[in-house]
């Protein structure tokens, strides 16, 4: 993993993105450094997800570039050392808690630690039991933990999350926040996008502000 360990995390340069006639990314750019927590805010359809989406090569942009620890986005190696929650996460109802987390560790060649697992489920507030019960059967907000757990369980030194908040309580938004601080101290980068400023001012080294497909703000909170 030497190219993580000296080239940016994440770099977007000068990114378009339209559909149709409808402009949702105009010449975004930023960069992420290593250990530290990026936030992105904008609106509820700002074009926040678009540009996770792109950054991850599952959308293609119209113009410009990303950059993963020095690597093109679109080459599927570049994507080896993060890991990414989506906005709206539904992990198979069939499955077992433990059963996902099993799953999600295999895509990166990692064991399962059931004892850690249980660990993780007590720093956000979910009852370690739920791990042996069908994701059928979780709350929305239960689900979101799990994913949760298992984007952190990966342990790689890039953090995607896409409205990680989304669905948890005021506990649980606090038990998460002090999780990302941790794994910033850890040395991870954390990119993650809101729609509620005190989600990012909060913990957040920087924020840049996405309305109107530009940037119209970069630096930090304060």
């Amino acid at each position: 993993m030497t190219s993580s360990s000296v080239a940016a995390p994440l770099k977007v340069e000068s990114v378009f993105k339209s559909f149709g006639q409808h402009k949702v990314l105009e010449d975004f750019s930023l960069e992420l450094k290593p250990g530290e927590i990026f936030g992105l805010i904008g609106l509820n359809g700002a074009g926040k997800t678009t540009l996770i989406k792109i950054i991850l090569d599952l959308l293609n942009q119209d113009q410009g570039g990303v950059e993963l620890f020095g690597e093109s986005s679109r080459v599927i190696e570049s994507r080896r050392f993060l890991s990414y929650l989506p906005e709206k996460f539904t992990p198979s109802r069939y499955l077992k808690g433990r059963e996902y987390l099993q799953l999600s560790l295999s895509f990166y060649g990692k064991e399962y630690d059931h004892e850690r697992a249980r660990r993780e489920t007590v720093s956000l507030d979910l009852d370690p039991d739920a791990l042996d019960r069908l994701v059928g059967s979780y709350s929305k907000g239960m689900g979101q933990k799990l994913g949760l757990i298992g984007a952190f369980m990966v342990d790689t030194p890039l953090l995607i999350l896409d409205e990680p908040m989304s669905g948890l309580d005021p506990k649980a938004r606090i038990l998460l926040k002090e999780k990302m601080l941790s794994a910033k101290r850890d040395g991870k980068a954390i990119f993650f996008s809101s729609h509620i400023l005190a989600d990012i001012d909060e913990i957040g080294d920087r924020i840049a502000i996405l309305h109107d497909a530009k940037r119209r703000f970069l630096g930090t909170a304060n």
